[in-house]
């Protein structure tokens, strides 16, 4: 009984030390929780060039077919798929990327960053990695861009795994949406720890328990990029109508899974059916009770979903 009272005590001291240091040494903690994440999901760090561009990367998993190929949304980073990719790199090559402008890949103040570039810097991307045909999943921005590429590019998509994705025009107005027609303020940028957290509360009905040095770095990259953002913000939704996903991938063939929280408050959950709607070979995966990040809030069940309808593609 000795024995087990000293293995708690132990356990509570030593619990109480990693509190301290995660407050007192925010940016190292995060960077070595952060890695710690990548190895438990299979994932390596590493770095491409593309023109005007340094693209950091993750990629891990089976070597053998064509990789599955994720994209992050708006204000996220190669991280955003890392707890799904814990499950998805034993099946399967996983490269996640830094889209220019976020994360840690180059942010030139000046650069066009509309949906349109970001397609033809993807494609950079996986040139340089000799990436002739791919699989594509993306989250939000993401997923507006991996469905123009494929729309752009059908030759090189074998299927697209779109989550909660961003620029259906004709969906149902979001409360962010809404809140920026009315007032022109964007929930999504962030000046502090404070605004970051409203995000994350914003965006995420279950959200995963995040130690506070990952969400003061978070916070600190966040408040670096207001201005950029803010920018690519206001005009990826001046090209709302424009360059609308269900407008460029209408009639496409290519084997889709569309997925989404029925909570969403970022991008309405009614367009998860106008993109079915459009897209001949897709199915729907609605996650209850789940916000805009399924890949974030439910990682195994996003990942299971998705596993099935790769499944279904061999079969």
């Amino acid at each position: 009984m000795k024995t087990l009272a000293k293995i708690v005590g132990a356990l509570v001291a030593l619990f109480v030390v990693y509190l301290a240091l995660d407050r007192a040494l925010p940016e190292p903690m995060a960077r070595g929780q952060i890695a710690l994440q990548r190895t438990v999901s299979g994932l390596e760090l590493k770095s491409a060039e593309i023109p005007g561009f340094t693209i950091p990367y993750l990629e891990g998993g089976s070597a053998e077919g064509e990789p599955l190929v994720l994209v992050h949304g708006f204000a996220a980073d190669k991280d955003n798929f890392d707890l799904a990719a814990m499950f998805l790199t034993r099946k399967m090559r996983v490269i996640a990327l830094d889209l220019p402008g976020f994360g840690d890949a180059s942010k030139p103040a000046d650069a066009d960053y509309s949906i349109g570039k970001q397609v033809e810097r993807l494609d950079q991307f996986l040139t340089q990695l000799g990436i002739t045909k791919a699989h594509f999943g993306g989250n939000s921005m993401g997923g507006w861009i991996i469905g123009t590429y494929a729309a752009a590019h059908p030759e090189k998509v074998s299927s697209l795994w779109l989550v909660d994705a961003a620029g259906v025009h004709t969906a149902k107005t979001s409360p962010l949406r809404q809140t920026y027609e009315k007032t022109g303020e964007i929930k999504l940028v962030a000046k502090n720890l404070e605004e970051f957290e409203a995000i994350a509360a914003l965006a995420m009905e279950k959200q995963p328990p995040l130690p506070y040095s990952i969400r003061y770095v978070l916070a600190q990259r966040a408040a670096a990029d207001y201005e950029l953002h803010s920018r690519i913000f206001r005009e990826l939704a001046a090209s709302h109508e424009t360059a609308a996903l269900e407008q460029r991938v209408k009639g496409l063939a290519t084997p889709t899974l569309i997925t989404w929280g029925d909570q969403d408050h970022l991008t309405d959950v009614s367009g998860a059916e106008i993109l079915h709607g459009v897209l001949p070979n897709s199915q729907v995966n609605i996650f209850n009770g789940i916000g805009h990040l399924p890949q974030v809030e439910v990682p195994h069940p996003a990942a299971k979903a998705y596993l099935e309808f790769r499944s279904g593609l061999g079969a």
